[in-house]
C-alpha cells in the first residue's frame, strides 16, 4: 500500500498523558486490494515528550503487505495547575514587621506534569496591615501554565509597648489642688507600631497628699490594644504662703 501520514498535535490530559491512533495519522493511504489496518509508533505520550516527536505510520493491506511513512507529533501541555492555599497568621516582630513564603501558603497544589514555581502577591507586612489581608498565590508549571488562588493573611501585633516613666513633682495651686497627665509621666516609652494613649492611675492631688511621695502607675496602650506599665513617684508640694 501507499502510506501517507499527516503531522498531529496532541494535548496532554489532566493526568499528563495523551495517545494517538493510526487512523488519526493517516492522510489518504491506499492499497490495491484495500487497507486492513493502520498503526503508529509511538502511540502514547507523556510530560517527557513535550515538543516535537518523530513517529511512524505503518499501513498494512488485506494481504499483509505494508509500508510506512514518517510524521511529527507535537505534544502540548495546556493544563493549568490546581492551586490550593492555606490561610496564614503573621505576628509582627519588635520592629513591626512580618513575612510569609509561598511554601507556607501552598496547600498541596498540583499539576499534571510538575510545578516550576510559586509566588505571592505580597510577602512582607507591617503595622499598616494589621487585620485580614487578601493575598494571591500564583503557581506556574514547567510548561508555563499558571493558576492563581486567594488566601487570607491575618496580621497581628501582640508586642506590648515598652513603658518608661519619670518621677514628677506637683505644686498645689491657690485652691489646694494639682494634677498630672499620662503624657507628663511618659519618659520616652516606645512601641513597634505606635502608642495610642498614656494613662496614670491617679491624676488629682490635694493638701492631704503633701508629704511622703506616692507611687503611681503609668499605663501605656499601643495602637493595637497591647498595654504595659511602669511605676514612678509623685511628690506633692505646697509652696503657697497664707
Amino acid at each position: 500500500p501507499g502510506a501517507n501520514a499527516q503531522d498531529l498535535i496532541v494535548q496532554l490530559d489532566a493526568s499528563g498523558n495523551a495517545s494517538i491512533t493510526g487512523e488519526q495519522a493517516n492522510n489518504g493511504s491506499a492499497g490495491a486490494c484495500g487497507v486492513a489496518s493502520y498503526s503508529v509508533s509511538p502511540s502514547s505520550f507523556d510530560c517527557d515528550d513535550i515538543g516535537e516527536n518523530a513517529a511512524t505510520l505503518t499501513v498494512t493491506d488485506a494481504n499483509s503487505n505494508y509500508s510506512t511513512a514518517s510524521f511529527t507529533v507535537t505534544v502540548q501541555d495546556n493544563v493549568a495547575p490546581i492551586v490550593n492555599t492555606n490561610n496564614l497568621t503573621v505576628q509582627l516582630d519588635a520592629s513591626g514587621n512580618g513575612s510569609i513564603t509561598a511554601g507556607q501558603a501552598n496547600n498541596s497544589s498540583s499539576d499534571n506534569c510538575s510545578i516550576a514555581s510559586m509566588a505571592l502577591s505580597q510577602t512582607d507586612f507591617d503595622c499598616n496591615d494589621v487585620g485580614d489581608q487578601t493575598v494571591n498565590l500564583t503557581v506556574t508549571d514547567v510548561n508555563g501554565n499558571t493558576s492563581t488562588a486567594a488566601l487570607t493573611v491575618t496580621v497581628q501585633d501582640n508586642v506590648a509597648p515598652v513603658a518608661i516613666a519619670q518621677d514628677l513633682t506637683v505644686q498645689l495651686d491657690a485652691s489646694g489642688n494639682g494634677s498630672i497627665t499620662g503624657t507628663q509621666a511618659n519618659n520616652g516609652s516606645t512601641d513597634n507600631c505606635g502608642i495610642a494613649s498614656y494613662a496614670v492611675d491617679k491624676t488629682d492631688y490635694t493638701c492631704s497628699d503633701v508629704g511622703t511621695p506616692s507611687t503611681v502607675t503609668l499605663t501605656v496602650t499601643d495602637d493595637n490594644g497591647n498595654t504595659s506599665t511602669a511605676s514612678f513617684t509623685v511628690t506633692v508640694q505646697d509652696n503657697i504662703a497664707p
